[in-house]
């Protein structure tokens, strides 16, 4: 669930993501991504309440059951994304002597420079919606019980144990608490550089917050 740590631009980011190998693997990326941007466009002329699912498949072209298809909800339109692979594959792409929380911090600049201009704008609109549109943010929530899973597995492979460890559990959590963390402030200030606050948010867990040292007293 890429999607909850959307990219910003990066001057050195390639020109596309990697395309889906095989022509129906790729057609029907295009189709979803068509529809996803579709459906982005009504919700910013319409609202997310007032534009319907028909809607969206008439503005897309596609038959109402092609759009349930790709997207079984409306939140889907949201909330679907197709980054997971792209930092699965940069995770286990990191050198090995590399400390699992220094792997993650390099493989989510890995991922997110992979990403094109247009895909960093939806991914940065479509994370904003799932924030302030209740329901979708109740779907969200969701989705991060799957990244979570989908982070254990990882370092689970990485560590040469199980997925369902204590350790390994807590570990993806505390990823996931940095993300949220990194959302909630990005939401408060919307021109700030979102992949700042996330890089300085996986500092902060590869430094241990445990050992954060004490402010000075309110209003000194």
């Amino acid at each position: 669930m890429i999607s909850s740590m959307p990219p910003t631009d990066r001057t050195s980011a390639p020109a596309a993501t990697p395309a889906p190998t095989g022509l129906r693997e790729r057609k029907k990326a295009q189709t979803r991504a068509a529809i996803q941007r579709h459906a982005l466009r009504l919700f910013r002329d319409s609202g997310y309440s007032a534009t319907t699912m028909e809607q969206i498949a008439a503005a897309a072209d596609v038959s109402p059951s092609t759009l349930y298809r790709y997207f079984p909800t409306k939140e889907d339109l949201i909330l679907t994304d197709d980054y997971d692979p792209l930092l699965a594959a940069a995770f286990r792409a990191q050198p090995p002597e590399l400390p699992i929380l220094q792997a993650f911090r390099a493989a989510v600049d890995t991922a997110m420079l992979q990403v094109p201009a247009d895909g960093q704008a939806e991914a940065l609109e479509r994370a904003r919606l799932s924030y302030t549109i209740p329901e979708v943010r109740a779907r969200a929530m969701d989705h991060m019980f799957t990244t979570t899973d989908m982070l254990a597995d990882l370092f689970a492979e990485r560590l040469n144990r199980s997925p369902h460890d204590l350790e390994v559990r807590v570990l993806a959590g505390t990823v996931i608490g940095a993300l949220l963390a990194t959302h909630q402030l990005w939401l408060t200030d919307p021109e700030a550089d979102m992949f700042a606050i996330l890089d300085s948010a996986l500092q902060i867990l590869i430094d241990g917050p445990g050992h954060l040292a004490p402010g000075p007293p309110q209003g000194a």
